[in-house]
């Protein structure tokens, strides 16, 4: 996983409450097996008019402006719905990296951390002013400091401290497990005969 310390980005604001993840990413596109591809089918009935893959021009994601976008400023209970890793999987390969949100769907919140992406709860008058920034305002997402620095002011974050240090240092669970390579193997070295 790659490390999480300080980010740079622009913000796309979709503030609706209650996107599930079944909008993030709709049930046909499960079948797919690979981690990445799965951008392109983020929002998808928003997103396109039909199943050609015309785009919605109303939608705020295809406006030109908002296409570079990084960081979503979006409403309460965010990810709720079932316990797809697919819908964190489109958001991370769409090019999300940071989701602020007024709160998320547990499961959904967990997903977004284990790819290597921050959500980030905060109340609704932080995420109207943010909401409000134009598409060329960058935001700073500093995870050490847990503060979001932006042209309209900066505000502190919470998250579990088992989770910062993994952010930070980017370690999935297999990279953790990783750390233990030697002992591991040291183990199996060693390990009863009637266990081969």
């Amino acid at each position: 996983m790659e490390k999480f310390t300080v980010y740079k980005g622009t913000t796309v604001p979709l503030m609706n409450d209650n996107i599930d993840t079944d909008q993030l990413l709709p049930k046909q596109f499960l079948k797919l097996i690979d981690k990445k591809g799965f951008g392109k089918y983020l929002m998808y009935s928003w997103r396109y008019l039909d199943d050609d893959y015309t785009e919605n021009p109303d939608f705020i994601f295809n406006q030109e402006a908002y296409r570079k976008a990084t960081i979503l400023i979006t409403g309460d209970n965010f990810g709720a719905g079932s316990s797809r890793e697919h819908a964190a999987w489109a958001l991370e390969d769409y090019g999300f990296k940071v989701v602020i949100a007024g709160s998320f769907g547990d499961i959904h919140y967990n997903n977004e951390l284990n790819n290597g992406m921050l959500p980030i709860v905060q109340p609704i008058e932080v995420r109207e002013q943010l909401a409000n920034l134009s598409p060329e305002d960058e935001v700073t997402v500093d995870l050490p400091q847990q503060k979001i620095i932006s042209p309209v002011g900066e505000f502190s974050f919470e998250i579990d401290a088992d989770w910062k240090k993994k952010l930070i240092e980017g370690l999935d669970d297999i990279g953790i497990t990783l750390q233990f390579e030697d002992l591991i193997a040291e183990y199996e070295k060693n390990r009863p005969s009637y266990w081969q």
